[in-house]
């Protein structure tokens, strides 16, 4: 990981509680992509840091079934991370419809 997008990740993460654990991982989805993540379970509600084509994403953790599913806490549109048995993706929500359309399927963590 780059000097500059640890920087930028650490400036995120200082919002996080004081001493709240983390753990970064990054995952290669599906055409070699590359996603970099930082997950902090520790912050209340949870969080985890994605860095996308150039963009750092901030999201709280959401309820789910299974797995661990991460967005915004609110009704409008926006990313969608969700992890379950060692496997991601990310998605685009829609507000009008609610619609989700994959950005990358079958994220899977680096060795």
């Amino acid at each position: 990981m780059s000097r500059v997008l640890r920087a930028a990740f650490c400036a995120l993460l200082w919002a996080a509680p004081a001493g709240a654990e983390t753990s970064s991982v990054t995952y290669i989805c599906e055409r070699g992509v590359s996603v970099p993540v930082v997950y902090v379970p520790g912050a209340d509600p949870g969080m985890v840091v994605l860095y996308v084509e150039g963009r750092l994403i901030q999201l709280g953790r959401l309820p789910s079934a299974s797995g661990a599913r991460y967005g915004w806490p609110s009704d409008g549109a926006g990313y969608e991370w969700w992890e379950h048995q060692g496997r991601a993706s990310l998605a685009w929500r829609a507000t009008t419809d609610g619609e989700v359309t994959p950005i990358y399927t079958d994220c899977l963590p680096q060795d």
